[in-house]
């Protein structure tokens, strides 16, 4: 077992089981179990199986695919006896053009020859609901941001969920009720992009299956309950180059963290496609809650799209808030990185500084301060995304999947709207995004 001897995981004798997993195009988790005699197969030759029938892969006929192993992913889930590991989508010998996992990968690649490592730490948002057979979701408390104890009923859920995490290699560090009734929030360390990804993923499963051991459905769905704080995921973002975090200048941002802040500021627009890439996404996106809309900057500023958090030593980063759990976030980590290289590679400077309160001030002084606004609707993120092509090409071959799978979504969303003779500019939460995105 070459392969599985170099990265240090032998199933141990209780993991009859491997689950392999890797993810579709919403950034669902899928996959198959094989037993454990089989692992080293999956790692070298790899498992076949049919695409046909998961979301934004290929057609029925010609729907030979092939899943191979990342030995260095693999982790044991303790509550169930078996272990998991993620990998990569092939076809033909050749790597899946679909693949979220892979098209990070050479997204990453990218990165790399011009010299950087990309680390990312995200803050995933989530609430618990107990659900009654329809889509009455109840609240099991009533807590606020920062409760600890009478009104915060799921304190000790929390706890168990970050005891788990470590079995998964993901290291919690902050745990909190967020702003929301029933909202909560765990913070894990950021590492290199690919892990974090993983790691999200890994968090998302976590959370869901602890929560439904105790009675409880967890959801990242951007915005489960109107009237509520929605479900975001800000992400920490910083590149670094030859061990040295290229962030960090003499008085605050280097001119490379500005590059790379101009061009995520460029190409936001069409970003939004794909780290908010659900209906229910711009139910969130609205004023008058955390959630930004409006393309700007500034330090430490909570309303801008992106802040410059306060950091000491190696801590300089660009906070990017307006992302949410909906995405996959394979294909958003590529797209947002590759709008930074981009920024990079022409210098682009960041437009639309401001240190003020963005949602108070009147239209006339955002227009004069250069301030846009992110699309209001998924349909109108999608025809961004048509007229980007940094961000198209990010995805590579998979926006074609991409493009065609998510202008389906939107239409059925109209149909439905308009059978039930309801606008489109509604922020109400409807039966059809509860259906489709709770259990994302």
């Amino acid at each position: 077992m070459n392969e599985i001897a170099k990265a240090g995981t032998f199933p141990s004798e209780s993991q009859r089981f491997i689950q392999l997993i890797f993810v579709d195009i919403n950034g669902v988790p899928k996959g198959m179990e094989i037993p454990a005699s089989r692992y080293e197969e999956a790692i070298t030759e790899g498992i076949t199986f049919d695409g046909s029938s998961i979301p934004g892969f290929q057609g029925i006929e010609d729907s030979d695919l092939v899943f191979k192993a990342d030995p260095e992913t693999y982790a044991e889930v303790p509550w169930e006896g078996i272990a998991r590991v993620y990998g990569y989508i092939y076809k033909d010998g050749k790597p899946y053009h679909a693949d979220p996992r892979g098209v990070l990968r050479e997204a990453l690649k990218r990165l790399k020859e011009e010299g950087f490592k990309a680390y990312i730490g995200p803050e995933p948002e989530f609430y618990l609901f107990k659900k009654n057979g329809s889509w009455e979701l109840h609240i099991p408390d009533s807590g606020g941001y920062f409760d600890l104890v009478t009104l915060d009923k799921a304190r000790a859920l929390r706890r168990e969920i970050a005891l788990y995490m470590p079995s998964f290699g993901l290291t919690p560090e902050v745990l909190h009720h967020e702003v929301g009734k029933a909202q909560h929030e765990i913070d894990f360390r950021f590492d290199e992009a690919l892990k974090t990804a993983d790691n999200i993923v890994s968090f998302k499963y976590i959370v869901k299956s602890i929560a439904e051991m105790r009675g409880l459905y967890a959801t990242f769905m951007p915005k489960p309950l109107y009237g509520m704080p929605g479900n975001g995921m800000h992400l920490h973002i910083s590149l670094w180059r030859d061990g040295e975090n290229a962030f960090i200048g003499e008085d605050g941002l280097s001119e490379t963290a500005l590059h790379v802040l101009g061009g995520i500021l460029k190409h936001a627009k069409a970003l939004a496609a794909i780290t908010n890439p659900t209906v229910n996404s711009y139910k969130r996106l609205v004023p008058g809650y955390e959630a930004p809309v409006y393309i700007s900057w500034g330090y430490r500023n909570r309303s801008a799209l992106i802040r410059v958090p306060a950091f000491w030593g190696n801590g300089a980063r660009i906070e990017y808030r307006c992302p949410d759990p909906s995405a996959n976030i394979y294909f958003a980590f590529a797209a947002i990185l590759t709008a930074g290289l981009d920024g990079i590679k022409h210098k682009t400077e960041p437009s639309a500084y401001v240190e003020e309160n963005v949602y108070e001030m009147s239209d006339a002084k955002r227009s004069n301060l250069g301030i846009e606004t992110l699309p209001e609707s998924l349909g109108e993120a999608l025809e961004e995304l048509k007229k980007d092509r940094i961000v198209r090409e990010a995805l590579g071959d998979a926006y074609k999947n991409f493009i065609r799978y998510k202008e389906r979504e939107w239409e059925d969303y109209i149909s439905y709207l308009e059978a039930r003779e309801l606008s489109l500019e509604t922020k109400k939460v409807t039966e059809w995004e509860l259906e489709r995105y709770f259990y994302i």
